[in-house]
C-alpha cells in the first residue's frame, strides 16, 4: 500500500491507517523529540547506579571479596535467606487467610475489617521494631502484666524469649508486611465467580475444600505478586534488622561502608543483594506465568456466608489479630510515649523540629521531580509511533526498575555517577575561569533527591500510565486538528484529566520519601537529619522519648495513602 500522509494544523503530519514510513522518517527528529530525549535521559539516570555498582564490585580488590566470603557473607546470606523464607511464609498465610476470611464470611465488624487490615502499611518496618523493643522489654508493660498475673516479682523469675533474634524479626516484619498479599489476593477473591464456588459445593466439597481446591489455585498469581513485594521490602529493611540484632546483607552493606570505610566491599555485598532482587522478580514472574484474563461481566461475585455464635467470635478474633499486632499496639504505644513526653519535657526540641522540616522539604522536592519525570516518560510513549514507540516503551520500563532496588544498593550505585557529575561541573568551572565549586551533588541534599526520584519513579509512571489509558485518543486528535501542538495538548487536555492520578502518585511518593531510611542514612549530608534518621539515632542510643514523636509523625503521614486504599477496597467490596 502506498505511503500517504495527512497534514495537520501547525505543520505536523500524521499517517493514515494504511500508510508506511520510510527508514529516514524514523531517524529524523519530529515534534516530540524533546519528550523522547527526556525519557531516554531518565532511563539512563535510573540505570546508571546499576552499571556503576557492577563496575565498583568487579573493579575492586578481590582480596576484599575473599575476606567477605569467609567472614561476612556466610552469616549475612544465611540470615537474609532465613528472614526472607520466614517472612514469605508468614505474609502468605496472614494475607491470604485474611483476604479469604473477609471475602467468604460475613461476621460482626467485617465491614470495618475490610479496610482496617490495610493499616499496618502505615507503619514502616523500623518503627514496629522500635515500638516492640520497648513494649516487650523485660521491664515493659506486657511482661510486667504477665508477671503480676502469674505472681512473679522480677524478670529473673519470669521473662519472655528475647525479641532481638531472627524469629522476632520474622514475626514483626510478617505482621507489618502482610497487607501486600492481602491487597492483591483480596481483589482476586472478590472478582472470582460465585458459580465456580457453587460448582465445587455441588461436587461435594466443603467450604474449606472449595478454598483449597478452587479459590487458592486461582489466587496463586496474586499471592506471588504480594509475596514478592513483601520480600523486596524485607530486603530493603535496615532499621528493624539492626534494632533486632539480625546481621542481614543490608546491615552488612551499611557497616562495611560506614564502619569499616570499605566501599569496594560494600559494593560487592550490594551486588549480591541485586542478584537476590533479580531472583525474586523472576520467581514472581514464574508464579504468574499462566495467568490469563477472562470476561466476568455476567458472573456473580462470591457471596459471604453468614456466621453467628462461636464461629463469628472466632472470625472476629482471627480477623483483628493482625491489625492489633501490626498497627494498633505500636500506634497506641507511640501515642502514649508522645503524650508522656509532652507532659514531662513540655515540648519538642529544636533539633527534632529541624528534622521534620528537612523531611518535608526533601520529600516535596523529590515528589515534584518524580511526578515531572513520569509525565515526560508517559507522554513520550503516548506521542510516539511504531519503532519509536517500542524504544520509548523500553525507556518507560527501565525507568521503573529503581523501585526494585533496595535503598542501600541504590545509594552505593549512585556514588560514582554523582561524583562524576561533580567532577564535570568542576572541570567546566575551571574552563570558564571560575574556582571549582567542590561537591555540589554529594555534599548536598541533591543526592537524596536523586535517590528518591530513581526509587519511586515506578509509582508515578504506573499511576500516570493508568490515567492516560482511560483518556480516549479522540480527544488528542481533536486538539491537534484544532491547531494545538503536542505540548499544548498535554497542558490543556491531558493534565487536567490526569489530576486524580497525579495527586494519588504524589501522595504515595511523598509518604514513601518521608519513610525511606536506608538510602537516607547513606547519602544524607553531614549534620542533616530526617525524621527517619532521627528515630534511627534515638533507637541506636537506647533513648525513646523524642524518637516516639518522630515515629508517630511518620505513621500519621503513612495513614493518608492507606485511607485512599481503604476507600478503594470498600468500593470494590460493595
Amino acid at each position: 500500500m502506498a505511503s500517504t500522509t495527512k497534514s495537520l494544523p501547525g505543520g505536523a503530519s500524521a499517517l493514515t491507517p494504511g500508510s508506511k514510513r520510510s527508514f529516514k522518517q524514523y531517524l529524523l527528529p519530529s515534534a516530540g523529540w524533546p519528550w523522547r530525549m527526556g525519557a531516554a535521559l531518565i532511563a539512563v539516570m535510573v540505570m546508571a547506579p546499576v552499571v556503576a555498582l557492577i563496575w565498583m564490585a568487579t573493579g575492586g580488590d578481590f582480596a576484599h571479596w575473599s575476606h567477605l566470603t569467609q567472614h561476612v557473607l556466610p552469616v549475612a546470606l544465611r540470615n537474609t535467606a532465613l528472614l526472607l523464607l520466614g517472612v514469605g511464609v508468614l505474609v502468605a498465610c496472614l494475607g491470604t487467610g485474611s483476604a479469604w476470611l473477609v471475602t467468604a464470611y460475613d461476621f460482626p465488624t467485617r465491614r470495618i475489617l475490610l479496610w482496617a487490615l490495610l493499616l499496618p502499611l502505615a507503619v514502616p518496618t523500623y518503627i514496629i521494631a522500635f515500638a516492640y523493643l520497648d513494649i516487650l522489654h523485660p521491664l515493659g508493660p506486657v511482661q510486667g502484666l504477665l508477671r503480676d498475673i502469674l505472681g512473679y516479682d522480677s524478670p529473673r523469675q519470669f521473662r519472655l524469649p528475647d525479641l532481638r533474634a531472627l524469629p522476632g524479626a520474622i514475626v514483626l516484619l510478617g505482621f507489618v508486611l502482610y497487607p501486600y498479599v492481602y491487597l492483591s489476593t483480596r481483589v482476586m477473591f472478590a472478582t472470582q465467580a460465585n458459580s465456580l464456588m457453587e460448582a465445587g459445593r455441588i461436587l461435594g466439597q466443603s467450604r474449606r475444600g472449595v478454598f483449597f481446591r478452587v479459590a487458592l489455585p486461582l489466587a496463586r498469581p496474586a499471592i506471588a505478586v504480594g509475596v514478592s513485594l513483601a520480600l523486596l521490602e524485607t530486603l530493603n529493611d535496615i532499621g528493624a534488622s539492626e534494632f533486632l540484632g539480625v546481621q542481614t546483607l543490608t546491615v552488612s552493606v551499611y557497616t562495611t561502608w560506614i564502619t569499616r570505610s570499605d566501599l569496594a566491599g560494600a559494593a560487592q555485598i550490594a551486588l549480591s543483594m541485586l542478584a537476590i532482587v533479580v531472583m525474586l522478580i523472576l520467581l514472581e514472574r514464574h508464579g504468574r506465568r499462566h495467568q490469563r484474563y477472562a470476561s466476568t461481566q455476567r458472573m456473580r461475585p462470591v457471596q459471604p456466608e453468614k456466621l453467628s455464635g462461636t464461629r463469628a467470635l472466632v472470625a472476629v478474633v482471627l480477623g483483628w489479630l493482625p491489625v492489633l499486632i501490626g498497627f494498633v499496639a505500636p500506634a497506641l504505644y507511640l501515642l502514649e510515649e508522645t503524650i508522656k513526653h509532652f507532659g514531662t519535657a513540655g515540648g519538642i526540641s529544636a533539633q527534632l523540629l529541624q528534622s521534620g522540616y528537612n523531611t518535608v522539604s526533601v520529600a516535596l522536592i523529590a515528589t515534584f521531580m518524580t511526578v515531572a519525570g513520569a509525565i515526560v516518560v508517559t507522554w513520550a510513549v503516548r506521542s510516539s509511533h511504531t519503532i519509536k514507540t517500542r524504544f520509548m516503551t523500553l525507556c518507560s520500563r527501565i525507568s521503573t526498575v529503581g523501585y526494585a532496588l533496595p535503598g542501600t544498593v541504590l545509594a552505593i550505585g549512585l556514588l560514582l555517577p554523582l561524583i562524576a557529575v561533580d567532577d564535570l561541573i568542576g572541570w567546566l568551572a575551571q574552563l570558564l575561569g571560575y574556582p571549582p565549586p567542590g561537591l555540589l551533588l554529594m555534599g548536598s541534599t541533591t543526592a537524596l533527591v536523586c535517590a528518591y526520584v530513581i526509587r519511586f519513579m515506578a509509582i508515578s509512571v504506573g499511576s500516570l500510565e493508568s490515567g492516560l489509558a482511560r483518556i480516549p485518543p479522540s480527544l488528542e486528535q481533536a486538539s491537534r486538528l484544532l491547531g494545538e501542538s503536542p505540548a499544548g495538548t498535554l497542558r490543556r487536555v491531558h493534565l487536567p484529566l490526569l489530576r486524580p492520578a497525579i495527586g494519588a502518585a504524589a501522595l504515595l511518593i511523598f509518604v514513601d520519601a518521608m519513610k525511606e531510611l536506608p538510602a537516607t542514612l547513606l547519602l544524607r549530608p553531614v549534620n542533616f537529619e530526617t525524621l527517619a534518621t532521627w528515630l534511627y539515632a534515638e533507637a541506636a542510643r537506647g533513648t525513646y522519648e523524642e524518637g516516639a514523636i518522630a515515629a508517630l509523625a511518620i505513621v500519621v503521614a503513612g495513614l493518608l495513602p492507606v485511607i485512599l486504599l481503604a476507600r478503594h477496597q470498600l468500593k470494590s467490596a460493595y
